[in-house]
């Protein structure tokens, strides 16, 4: 890179920013379109089928011997081939993917390894192929997040513009998977960045929209899914568009909340080694889906079904009911894949169970059954995300309807006020929250690891400690055994004296010996409140 930099285009920073979010746009539009076409192969190689969820209860033509019952085994085949693979190499890429990136983002300088974007490839290939009931967005963001970081990183660039440059790869996943530009920006600038700056935006736009080119001249230039034409018959129906964005909120918030009670049932059951957990719980997982088949994987056929009316109201609420619990247990065994997806699926099921009542009881105002879906995929994921904006522009660049704008901002914003209302997290947040992280807080300046007055903030975030003297390789593997982007550094009699972050390690392993180099001189030393102390 030191060659190429001597060009004048790149002397200016800012000409050196265009050029990397170009490169890190192609590059996360091109591991959609790789991450794509992974699912789709592995999913024919487990069930015979491209997409098994809208086939029903058929058996794989290639063992037709299981009958329907191969459903059972595929989920712990797969569970048996990403288990070790991510125990292994990457940690991080277990689960939904979009916390460890905001947590990059936050606490990290945007610091992302990058075998992360390898192995989340590989591992949520293999479990959404393998039956896992999740969405493709969250790993493609990782993954796409994790190349803008390595290559701002190899560029040597500062923590500000490592940021910037982890969001460009957010954006163009986002863009390339949905074929919604739009919606990958405001996704990497409402969720990722958590701010707006011109110089930002920017980049990230060009970003999204190279992304998008890419995907659009592989892939086509068809959205995921096919929707109907959206219109709106009578005023009587925006007072039903408000109730449906109340209702929608809630489900949104209950969708998060049973995902980490499920998550934490999962923790407290299982006591045998981590690798082995997604196989031993592909089991439960099996069965979920030897009962509702329609649950495996992403199910876009089955979102695109209901949204064109095609089932009945119970069948609808099963449906709703299903997705939640099989993405719970999916995340809960140690599945890697999105939540995103999922709660748009949720959205979709609720809202046409929603008018599907209507129609019954008053079919001449009630409207589509495809419009209230519409709205109900967007509050949910409202609800669950607390992205309103975000919600807003896919669903809209998923339509191309300027008419679905003013029913769809009323429910989004009713769902992301009761969200507010009733829940102080977010799907998202909520992970990080767990582990004594909280990066509203942190953003507002009111906690941190630097900030000792909040000593919950400052404690909760610590899961280990590390000697003042071990070398700098014993770090790094500490880091890799715990959850959390800060040790400890402890004296010899057990006292602590400050801190170390992961990135300071990493980076310190590029610039140092990594044997004489202890973990005092990893980063500078920080003062440690006597609380924290004691408890070492």
């Amino acid at each position: 890179m030191t060659a190429v930099t001597r060009h004048p285009f790149f002397r200016s920073p800012r000409s050196m920013l265009v050029a990397l979010s170009l490169v890190i746009g192609a590059g996360a539009g091109l591991g959609a379109v790789v991450f794509r076409w992974m699912i789709e192969g592995l999913t024919h190689l487990f069930t015979g089928f491209a997409d098994y969820a809208g086939q029903g209860s058929v058996p794989n033509p290639e063992v037709p011997w299981l009958g329907r019952w191969f459903v059972v085994l595929t989920p712990v085949v797969a569970g048996l081939l990403y288990g070790p693979l991510v125990h292994r190499f990457a940690r991080e890429a277990r689960g939904h993917g979009v916390p460890e990136v905001m947590l990059a983002v936050a606490r990290n300088g945007g610091r992302i390894r990058p075998q992360v974007a390898v192995v989340k490839a590989l591992a949520s290939a293999l479990c959404i192929g393998g039956g896992g009931s999740v969405g493709r967005e969250g790993p493609i963001v990782q993954i796409g997040s994790a190349l803008g970081s390595s290559l701002a990183q190899l560029c040597r660039l500062d923590e500000r513009r490592i940021k910037l440059l982890v969001a460009c790869g957010a954006a163009g996943g986002i863009a390339a998977t949905f074929n919604a530009p739009l919606a990958g920006v405001f996704f990497a600038m409402e969720i990722i960045l958590r701010g707006w700056e011109a110089e930002s935006f920017g980049m990230v736009v060009l970003s999204s929209v190279t992304a998008s080119v890419i995907g659009r001249g592989i892939l086509g230039d068809n959205p995921f899914l096919t929707l109907p034409a959206f219109h709106v018959d009578h005023l009587v129906q925006y007072p039903l568009f408000a109730l449906l964005g109340v209702v929608a909120g809630l489900v949104g918030v209950a969708f998060s909340r049973i995902l980490y009670a499920v998550e934490d049932a999962c923790d407290w059951a299982w006591r045998g080694p981590e690798w082995l957990r997604p196989a031993v719980g592909g089991v439960l997982l099996g069965l979920v889906l030897l009962v509702m088949p329609q649950m495996y994987g992403v199910g876009y056929p089955v979102l695109g079904h209901a949204v064109a009316g095609g089932y009945a109201i119970a069948f609808l609420l099963a449906l709703l009911v299903g997705k939640i619990v099989a993405c719970s247990l999916t995340i809960g065994i140690g599945g890697s894949g999105g939540v995103f997806a999922p709660s748009l699926f949720c959205g979709a099921m609720l809202g046409a169970a929603f008018g599907e009542i209507v129609q019954t009881v008053a079919p001449s105002a009630g409207g589509s059954v495809g419009a209230y879906a519409l709205i109900g995929m967007g509050a949910v994921f409202a609800g669950a995300a607390r992205a309103p904006i975000t919600a807003v522009v896919i669903l809209f660049e998923l339509t191309g309807e300027y008419s679905i704008i003013l029913p769809l901002m009323l429910g989004v914003v009713l769902a992301t006020g009761v969200s507010h209302l009733v829940s102080r997290d977010t799907v998202y947040t909520r992970k990080l929250l767990r582990r004594g992280i909280d990066i509203d807080a942190e953003a507002d300046g009111r906690a941190g690891p630097d900030r000792p007055g909040r000593l919950a903030a400052t404690i909760a975030p610590l899961p280990g400690s590390v000697p003042d003297r071990r070398d700098l390789r014993s770090v790094a593997d500490r880091f890799a055994g715990v959850d959390g982007a800060h040790l400890l550094v402890v004296d010899a009699e057990g006292r602590a004296v400050g801190w170390v972050r992961e990135h300071e390690v990493e980076a310190a392993l590029r610039r140092e010996d990594a044997v004489s180099t202890t973990a005092s001189r990893a980063g500078a030393e920080r003062a440690v409140p006597p609380a924290c102390a004691a408890n070492g």
